[in-house]
């Protein structure tokens, strides 16, 4: 890649990913995610489910590996997403961000909730998104979290 396209590319996504720059054909995307986002704070198992793919995957944040668990298939990650709000009854992702560029996008979130053991959490963090035929193929889970 010559330096004149490395240069066009970085542009193309720095602009994508300015607020309120979004281009027309990012809005349906755009709304997928808010859509997604919304299901999260209903914790709406079957909205989320709805916008993923049936060979969605899900890489969550945690796990024993140094990516998080991976939950491959729709049935398993109903599984691990139904999880969450068991883990966490008042979990919410507030604030969401998010931009695209091509098939992939991110959501950039604050998370608050109160574990089942009564433990205040709050974190920033993202979800990486690759995307498939107007759905979410993968979710890739990103979290910063204080220490006590």
């Amino acid at each position: 890649m010559t330096r004149r396209h490395a240069l066009t590319a970085t542009a193309g996504v720095l602009l994508a990913s300015t607020p309120g720059r979004a281009e027309a054909a990012d809005a349906p995307v755009v709304t997928l995610l808010d859509d997604f986002a919304a299901a999260w704070n209903r914790h709406d198992v079957d909205g989320l489910m709805a916008c993923m793919t049936s060979d969605c995957v899900f890489e969550a944040a945690a796990g024993k590996d140094a990516a998080g668990a991976r939950h491959e298939g729709a049935a398993a990650v109903r599984t691990a997403y139904a999880a969450v709000f068991t883990t966490y009854a008042d979990a919410r992702w507030n604030n969401p961000r998010h931009f695209v560029a091509g098939d992939r996008a991110v959501s950039e979130w604050t998370f608050t909730g109160t574990t089942s053991a009564g433990a205040k959490v709050e974190m920033n963090g993202c979800d990486i998104f690759t995307l498939a035929g107007g759905k979410i193929a993968v979710k890739n889970s990103y979290r910063k979290q204080r220490t006590a």
